[in-house]
This record gives C-alpha cells, structure tokens and sequence, in this order.
C-alpha cells in the first residue's frame, strides 16, 4: 500500500511539538499513535510509523523531546538521552500522547478507533496511557520501570493494573538485562486483576529492542512475531 509520510507541528501547553505523521493512500482503517524508544524519533520510528500506514492506519509519532531542542540520538549514547529526561515526566508525556490525539479526532478518528504502540521508553508509556486513557488498544514492546522504578520521575505504574481503561499487550524478551523475566511475571499476574483485555508475551533469548533492526539486539524471529501480535491486537480491538 504507498503511503504519504511527513513532519507537521500540533500545539501543547509547552509549545509546538513536531509530529510526524504517516497515512496509507486511500482510506485507513484506524489510527495509531508510536511512541519513540528513549533515543527519539528517528529513522527507525519513521519507519515503523510507514509500516503501520502500509498496514493501512493513520500512523503518527509525536516527537516528545521537543522541550529539550528535539532530534534524535545515537544507540547506546545515553548521555544526551538524560539531559532529555530532564525536562519529562508523566504528566508531559500525557499532555504529548493528547496532541497526537487531538490531531487525529480532529481528522475523524474516534476514541476507541485510535490504537497507541510504544517501544522501550515508549513501551512504558502506553501503560501509562492505558492506565489513564480510554482508547481502542494499546500495545507495549519492551516497556522499562513498569513494575520497578528506574528514573524518579518515572514512578512504577503496575499498581494501575486493576483499573486499566484501555486493552494493553505487553511484549518482552527473557534476555532483556533492564527488565528481569520476575518483573514481567509480577505484572502478568497483575494484569489479572485488569477489568479488560490484557496479555502478557515473553520471548525466550530476546533481548531489549528485539524489535529493531537498526540494533545488535535486533531479534528476527521476536520481532515478526511481536509485530504480528500486534497487528492482531489493533484488528481485534479498534473500533470500526
């Protein structure tokens, strides 16, 4: 399917934040927000956003480092990625995700046709907007500091499990040095409290950023599974 991809700006109450925006040409069957791992928007989370629009969904990935100067980062460069961290919370990762999603009711798209998919840092915040949010679906590759707190202003969120608003799939690897397969398995069984859909995927040998093949933990056999997985989640669960 093409697809038409580029950069526009949405307002939030910090300014304009950049968003790039790709949409399959001829008519979608739904929406999905991508949120970026911890090293920005780049050409991988391009390119994933393209893939969800040759899937057929009006895809966008909000650029939420825009309070910090924006861009990308190198893999591995952990450096600039705190000074980025500095000026993000919850509360700001919120006040993004709800700029995508105004751009995309503002282009018909309701609620519960609008999926979100996030990977790494990204990840983490679709629990976050599942737990505070009432959308279609949401999908989690790798998701750090849902179960124990890494950064301060990232607090643990498994204690949201029971009242989650919105459908979450979680996807992790066994191998992955920064999430321990016990903490995946606290949260699958609090997932079982959750009043809705909800499932928890372990990739025997995988390890972080499975999902990207632009990294030396790209894992071919994770990742097009995990992307089927959750293809199949936004077919089942987004509204019509």
């Amino acid at each position: 399917m093409a697809v038409t991809d580029s950069t526009i700006e949405v307002p939030t109450a910090d300014g304009p934040m950049p968003l790039y925006e790709a949409r399959p040409d001829g008519d979608a069957r739904g929406a999905v927000v991508v949120i970026q791992e911890a090293f920005g928007v780049n050409p991988h989370i391009e390119d994933v956003t393209r893939r969800f629009a040759t899937a057929g969904y009006h895809a966008v990935a909000p650029h939420v480092f825009h309070r910090s100067g924006g861009g990308s980062v190198d893999y591995g460069d952990f450096g600039p990625v705190m000074e980025h961290f500095k000026t993000l919370s919850d509360d700001k990762f919120l006040m993004d995700v709800d700029a995508a999603l105004a751009h995309l009711r503002a282009a018909g798209w309701a609620d519960e046709q609008i999926g979100i998919v996030g990977f790494c840092m990204g990840g983490r915040v679709t629990f976050l907007v599942a737990a505070q949010r009432r959308l279609g679906a949401a999908v989690g590759f790798y998701g750090g500091g849902i179960v124990t707190t890494r950064f301060p202003q990232f607090p643990a969120l498994v204690d949201q499990a029971p009242s989650l608003q919105t459908p979450w799939l979680g996807l992790f690897g066994s191998a992955d040095e920064g999430i321990p397969v016990e903490d995946v398995e606290t949260l699958r069984d609090q997932l079982l409290e959750a009043p809705l859909d909800t499932e928890v995927v372990l990739y025997e040998g995988a390890e972080h950023g499975f999902h990207c093949d632009a990294r030396e933990s790209y894992h071919p056999e994770a990742a097009a599974d995990g992307w089927q997985r959750a293809l199949e989640w936004f077919g089942e669960h987004l509204g019509p």
